[in-house]
């Protein structure tokens, strides 16, 4: 844990593990504060506008505080890949327990897919966010945002920790669901025939397209890092990484 501190942090490191020094802490929290805007930044580009980024920012620093009260410095792991963890699982945390999609955000989601089934089978092929968006009554980029809201929202289900409490869970960083069966050779296929069908699909995607979803999801950039790469807006960037994200689950479903 020492590696890489300056004598100034190592102290403040010593003070708060060995008094809870609170001025210790705060210097502390300014020092990883970066932890948090990263994450904040990260998740909250998923989110519908009227979720508060301030509230995010809030339950991400529930979680670094947290970090800070439970990081064991006799283990071999830096804390700011714990804090990471902890902190990503607080907002992911606070999300789910609060409504943070509105009823009307649900209801145009829910009509989005009873249309697009409609249509794919009156049409018999893959629909485009304007067909749908022209049944609907509403824009295209309206229908793809609502597409990445209820996607986002299905992570925050997957995401949710153990409910047992159990002490088997409390170790280790982040939290994951329980593996309670092995998984058969029968599922590994069907799991890499997936990984294999998202693939071709994103190699079906405009250059633009894939562009975004690799750099946002394999390089990790925020879409304000994204839009600076390519020369444009984030507004832009948005819009694009939406598309790709309706064209993708459009595809997958034709596909399941």
């Amino acid at each position: 844990m020492a590696g890489g501190l300056s004598p100034q942090e190592q102290q403040w490191w010593n003070l708060w593990t060995n008094e809870r020094d609170g001025e210790a802490a705060n210097q502390l929290v300014q020092l990883y504060d970066y932890l948090v805007n990263y994450h904040v930044h990260r998740i909250t580009a998923h989110l519908p506008k009227n979720v508060s980024k301030d509230d995010v920012r809030s339950l991400g620093m529930l979680g670094l505080y947290d970090a800070l009260k439970k990081f064991d410095r006799s283990r071999d792991l830096k804390f700011d890949t714990y804090a990471s963890f902890r902190i990503r699982g607080s907002i992911i945390d606070g999300l789910r327990k609060e409504d943070w999609l509105p009823r009307s955000v649900r209801d145009r989601t829910k009509k989005i897919e009873q249309v697009t089934e409609e249509l794919e089978q009156k049409l018999q092929r893959p629909v485009t966010s304007k067909e749908v968006a022209e049944a609907v009554g509403i824009s295209a980029q309206e229908v793809e945002a609502a597409v990445k809201d209820s996607l986002f929202a299905n992570v925050l289900s997957m995401e949710e920790k153990p409910k047992d409490g159990g002490e088997d869970h409390k170790e280790g960083i982040g939290y994951s669901i329980p593996d309670e069966e092995t998984g058969s050779p029968d599922s590994s296929l069907i799991k890499q025939e997936n990984y294999k069908e998202l693939a071709e699909q994103i190699d079906q995607l405009k250059e633009k397209e894939k562009l975004v979803i690799s750099l946002f999801y394999k390089e990790e950039l925020t879409l304000t890092e994204i839009g600076h790469v390519l020369n444009l807006t984030t507004s832009r960037i948005s819009q694009i990484h939406a598309k790709a994200i309706y064209k993708l689950k459009q595809s997958l479903q034709n596909v399941m």
